[in-house]
């Protein structure tokens, strides 16, 4: 053996022993593999796609289509075929020369697709391309279906781009270039610690799958997120009420309370200081108090609209009133929070109850005529099923409102994070905002088919009106000053559906603030990041098109915006308060117990 192979054999052995260690690796976790996915729970049918009625809807108008009009789908089949051919000739022509490189590529740009050896390898781009024009293919021939009605239509443009983004090369190993290529670089390592994710998450959720999104062990509540001080003042079997301390010595004589969504938890307005609305509230001189709901368990089946307005919202502006010492408070609510507020002001006014001066909504519907790209899963098919789901079990599971959200942005919160974690075997990144998207809450069971049935699906708020405490409220009867910061992109609250909902309202005083990105982001933009920018115009009696149109933009944050708005309705300035009174002794510090509590 000469000294070049001694030399060669030394290198080679340490890969070989470490291939081989990582192989006796996959067979053990293989074992764990097996075991686990044996427990994970039940999905009745109709919570895990739409009903067989839409496919059979859509087959029988293409076959109807086609009868009708041959010359308009065999016009598409022959541009989709002569595509797909002429690529696969010219690849093989390039082949035969003995060329290793790809033909033309005119598929379009898609980030899913950006390693090079997508654009540089002859097989990866060839299968690339296949998809594509297939992807396309599928696109096209759901436009070209014309007797859907629009509503069946938008479903079916929905679900079929799901099927065709969940087939997409880059989600499987074989056919992913980048996994590969680092599978072979750490001699099969990168698969291992894949293995070795998929199995966590599998073992974390009781053999449900679902991605981890970001690093649990990065943050901890009241220490590196939800940091701002304050204390929890008042404490019922709904909520938690946390008072904030002060940062100035003078504050506005108003107290703001701020109503988040039971969907998610409250810290999404303060998951650092650098981004936290609520810090940044209480330093412009507002007494800010902010809801903590609780996470229901199946005790609490019963827990309807009411008890959220009565027990929730009634009493925690009384409790707000008692300790400031005032008679009226200004209010915020986030999303769902939005919605019960404003029905919850509908209410006070048939009750004479003037106790809230102003009001602002984040991301609100109130009118759900048009339920936006969230719709898709608002028919009886799913609504059915969910309402079966929490007869049995008593509430709404945070695994089935996690899924869904997340399958409205599949590429982004499903399967991108899974190609990284479970192909790749990186670890999830340390991301505050994904951290709180993965810490999902429960829905009481009654209040859940109320929502989903009286307000999404019949739209009674807006139309008969909604049955709430023994009263039919509607929508113009909220009277109070209002601001509503909708977010252009918003993919859960659709802004022109926010938009109709306050042209509805009865209230004189409107402000109508139009954030750039979506429905987290347009909201927490503090103005230290200078992004996104948002949209004014003081006429509300535009269509919503027409309202864009002429809307002043701006750079920046709209939360400036917001504080000239609200410091005109929050009165003169007093000596701050320090929260809680001898009535509301301190019961923990914030960010309190129940947003903690599994």
């Amino acid at each position: 053996m000469t000294t070049n192979d001694s030399i060669e054999a030394a290198n080679v052995s340490p890969n070989v022993a470490k291939l081989e260690a990582n192989l006796t690796r996959v067979e053990e976790l293989t074992q764990r593999l097996l075991k686990v996915m044996g427990h994970g729970r039940h999905v009745a049918p109709a919570l895990q796609g739409p009903s067989q009625e839409l496919y059979l809807k859509a087959a029988t108008a293409y076959m109807t289509e086609m009868m009708h009009n041959p010359a308009k789908l065999l016009e598409h089949q022959l541009q989709f075929w002569s595509k797909s051919v002429k690529h696969y000739v010219e690849a093989q022509h390039l082949l035969a020369q003995g060329k290793l490189e790809p033909p033309t590529d005119e598929t379009p740009k898609d980030r899913r697709f950006s390693h090079e050896l997508w654009e540089t390898n002859p097989y990866f781009n060839f299968i690339k391309q296949q998809y594509l024009m297939n992807a396309s293919a599928v696109q096209q021939a759901v436009e070209d279906i014309e007797t859907l009605d629009s509503e069946e239509k938008k479903r079916l443009r929905y679900f079929s781009q799901q099927i065709v983004d969940m087939v997409s090369p880059t989600n499987f190993l074989p056919t992913n270039p980048e996994a590969l290529a680092l599978a072979a670089e750490t001699e099969g390592e990168s698969l291992v610690a894949g293995l070795e994710n998929l199995i966590a998450d599998l073992e974390a959720n009781d053999g449900d799958l679902v991605v981890t999104l970001a690093d649990k062990k990065a943050f901890k509540l009241g220490e590196n997120l939800a940091t701002t001080p304050g204390s929890v003042v008042f404490r019922n079997h709904l909520f938690e009420l946390i008072q904030y301390a002060p940062t100035t010595d003078m504050v506005y004589s108003t107290p703001l309370i701020i109503f988040p969504p039971w969907i998610n938890k409250f810290y999404i307005l303060d998951l650092k200081p650098q981004n936290s609305l609520i810090k940044w509230a209480v330093d412009q001189g507002y007494t800010v108090f902010v809801v903590s709901w609780v996470n229901p368990n199946p005790g609490y089946r019963e827990t309807s609209m009411t008890d959220y307005v009565e027990s929730g919202y009634l009493t925690a502006i009384n409790e707000v009133k008692d300790i400031c010492g005032v008679k009226k408070v200004n209010a915020v609510g986030y999303c769902i929070a939005g919605t019960t507020l404003a029905l919850t002001l509908a209410l006070m006014k048939k009750r004479k109850d003037t106790s809230v001066n102003a009001v602002t909504f984040f991301t609100t519907l109130t009118d759900f005529s048009d339920r936006g790209e969230v719709g898709v899963f608002l028919d009886d098919d799913f609504v059915d099923g969910i309402e079966a789901e929490v007869a049995e079990t008593g509430i709404l599971d945070s695994f089935f409102m996690s899924r869904t959200f997340s399958y409205l942005r599949s590429n982004d919160l499903i399967y991108g994070p899974a190609i990284k974690s479970y192909m790749m075997g990186k670890a999830p990144p340390a991301f505050d905002l994904l951290y709180w998207n993965g810490d999902g809450t429960n829905l009481p069971a009654k209040m859940s088919v109320e929502y989903l049935r009286g307000l999404c699906q019949h739209d009674k708020f807006a139309t008969d009106g909604f049955e709430i405490a023994g009263e039919v409220v509607k929508l113009d009867e909220v009277t109070v000053p209002l601001c509503a910061i909708a977010c252009e992109t918003d993919h859960i609250a659709a802004w022109k559906s926010s938009y109709a909902g306050v042209q509805q309202m009865g209230s004189k005083d409107k402000t109508f603030i139009l954030s750039g990105s979506g429905h987290i982001a347009g909201i927490v933009n503090p103005p230290s990041k200078n992004k996104y920018g948002y949209y004014t115009n003081p006429e509300m009696g535009l269509t919503a098109d027409d309202w864009l149109d002429a809307a002043d933009q701006h750079e920046g944050s709209w939360w400036p915006t917001w504080d000239k708005w609200l410091s005109q309705k929050s009165g003169k300035k007093i000596a701050a308060r320090e929260p809680g009174d001898a009535d509301h002794p301190v019961l923990a510090p914030a960010p309190g117990t129940y947003v903690v509590a599994k």
